[in-house]
């Protein structure tokens, strides 16, 4: 009965997070446009971080509790689930041509932080000296969406700043919905991360095996969606982009946050850098580097990333 009540707690936190980012998203686009903010600087900074969110309230709340495993666990395999199972079915579904330059700096990011995040693994922790490289990476990454946005702007690509006078009714439903969404996300994030330690508990198995399965996975629905729905739309190419730079967000701000609020340096366990690092870099390389010799992502990269991605959950719960 216990079992069966805290899974229905989890599901719902999933429900939560899944329904309240989409109206955060959705109201915080709205109310940035109407402000005069063109839509592609919305898209470079705001959509890419409220799809982040989920991802970062649980590892920062489960870090303030002292529940380490679970913040490193749900940051390093939500990189790999996006990677091993929602950019693999992306690319087996639609193989697509790319321009090397589109996706160059944003993979040569991801490797880097997580190159970064396994030396601290190594070292058993991620403290101050490993933060601010990754912090410096996020500062990379955003300038870079900002100027990939003002280019595109100069290059016709957005037709500028949304210039109707709002009604108030609407802007107060928006504003409504952007609260409701941010509430929805924390409450969501919330009962995950409490419900996930309970099962953890309950199932005999470490919280880092929840964070780096259940809740990654539970965290990736936002990207999920997107993937899919650019699939349906027959746009692989932006799916591939936006869970790039949703990995790079997940290790570069994430994590960084969580060691700030746990008061020390991030403890990394010795199943996590045996494992879970080695996996992230795994999936990681397999994902982009073919794709930036060759500039095409294929569909053998989707099927090997599927085995690994299998492989690591299946080693996951033996360990």
């Amino acid at each position: 009965m216990e079992l069966a009540m805290l899974g229905m707690i989890f599901l719902a936190g999933i429900i939560l997070i899944v329904k309240g980012g989409d109206w955060f998203v959705d109201a915080a686009s709205w109310i940035a446009e109407v402000s005069g903010i063109p839509k592609l600087i919305v898209g470079a900074t705001i959509v890419s971080l409220a799809t982040t969110l989920p991802e970062l309230l649980v590892s920062v709340m489960a870090a303030g509790q002292g529940k380490i495993d679970m913040a490193v666990g749900n940051a390093v395999g939500s990189v790999t689930a996006n990677l091993g199972l929602i950019m693999a079915v992306s690319v087996i579904c639609m193989p697509v041509n790319i321009r090397r330059g589109d996706y160059l700096l944003k993979s040569a990011m991801m490797l880097a932080a997580a190159g970064i995040l396994a030396w601290g693994g190594l070292r058993g922790g991620l403290g101050p000296a490993l933060s601010l490289p990754l912090v410096s990476i996020f500062a990379v990454f955003t300038c870079e969406n900002l100027r990939g946005a003002r280019q595109a702007m100069r290059c016709g690509g957005d037709l500028g700043p949304v210039r109707t006078a709002p009604r108030r009714r609407a802007v107060l439903f928006q504003c409504l919905k952007f609260t409701l969404g941010a509430a929805c996300v924390m409450l969501g994030a919330d009962l995950l991360v409490d419900s996930g330690s309970a099962l953890a508990r309950l199932a005999g198995v470490s919280e880092r095996i929840i964070g780096v399965t259940i809740v990654a996975v539970g965290t990736s629905l936002p990207e999920l969606v997107t993937t899919v729905t650019a699939i349906l739309k027959k746009q692989s190419a932006l799916s591939v982009g936006n869970i790039l730079g949703a990995n790079i967000l997940d290790l570069t701000m994430i994590l960084p946050i969580s060691a700030l609020l746990s008061g020390q340096a991030l403890p990394v366990s010795a199943a996590s850098a045996r494992i879970d690092i080695p996996a992230c870099l795994l999936v990681g390389t397999i994902a982009v580097v073919p794709a930036m010799v060759t500039a095409r992502f294929r569909r053998w990269q989707g099927i090997a990333l599927l085995a690994v991605y299998g492989t690591y959950v299946v080693l996951t719960c033996q360990a």
